[in-house]
């Protein structure tokens, strides 16, 4: 079983950036990266590394994970880890984790209209995942285990009829860095309602609204986020990691 992360270290750094509503801990920070960061990375991703999904699709880096959760040793590639590893490591995100920063890249692609079920983060992963959104915003839909639970078909209530656990609602603005680790990466579910729009957003509604980078543009809009093409960059430390590849291919000779 993965240790848990160290939050008194990381609250020390990200403490005004938390999201106090939600069970501990998960992190806000909007202009994580700047919008021309964002144009670069977005136009350095492959186009031969495209996964297509029914919902989405996807880019995994270095590599897709083996059937047992193992990760083949290799680096991410330097549009995923610069400057973002960097940033990471100067927060103390993945301060503890079994290789100390993240190893590894989910790179996802959403329409407007798409989106993804309720699920949670898999036992290969050290406890914290860092989500960095790119190009468009969208709303997350978290909420507790045994609670509420529709998100990918569009979430009306809390409890969507499986209860009464508590719900939360995310807007990840592009550019933004969502962080979860602690106690709501292991007790809650996440996902993204397929719709075009997110409405109804304000203080009320929004767990991180008062960290928002820009709230006048949602007021703008009338409490409503017309989403764009988003890409998220979800990085983890996958626990299990595998030399093999370094072995076929001859690195690590003298």
């Amino acid at each position: 079983m993965a240790n848990p992360a160290p939050l008194s270290f990381i609250s020390t750094l990200l403490s005004t950036h938390s999201i106090s509503s939600l069970p501990p801990t998960m992190y806000y920070l909007p202009l994580f990266l700047t919008a021309s960061e964002e144009i670069q990375i977005l136009a350095s991703l492959p186009p031969n590394k495209w996964t297509h999904l029914t919902h989405r699709r996807l880019q995994a880096h270095p590599s897709a994970l083996s059937k047992s959760g193992t990760l083949l040793s290799a680096p991410l590639p330097d549009i995923l880890s610069t400057p973002i590893l960097a940033r990471f490591e100067s927060l103390g995100i993945f301060e503890g984790s079994p290789h100390g920063n993240a190893n590894h890249c989910l790179v996802n692609e959403y329409e407007p209209g798409q989106g993804i079920m309720g699920h949670e983060d898999g036992g290969s992963y050290w406890p914290c995942t860092a989500t960095v959104s790119l190009g468009g915003s969208v709303v997350l839909d978290v909420w507790e285990k045994g609670g509420a639970g529709n998100a990918g078909k569009g979430i009306e209530d809390g409890d969507g009829g499986h209860g009464k656990g508590r719900r939360w609602r995310i807007l990840q603005e592009a550019g933004s860095l969502l962080v979860t680790m602690g106690e709501v990466y292991s007790s809650t579910l996440h996902g993204i309602a397929e719709v075009e729009v997110d409405e109804d957003l304000n203080g009320e509604t929004v767990a991180n609204w008062d960290l928002l980078g820009d709230r006048r543009k949602v007021e703008r809009e009338g409490g409503k986020n017309v989403r764009v093409t988003r890409t998220s960059l979800t990085y983890r430390d996958v626990i299990k990691v595998s030399n093999a590849g370094k072995k076929i291919l001859g690195f690590g000779r003298r």
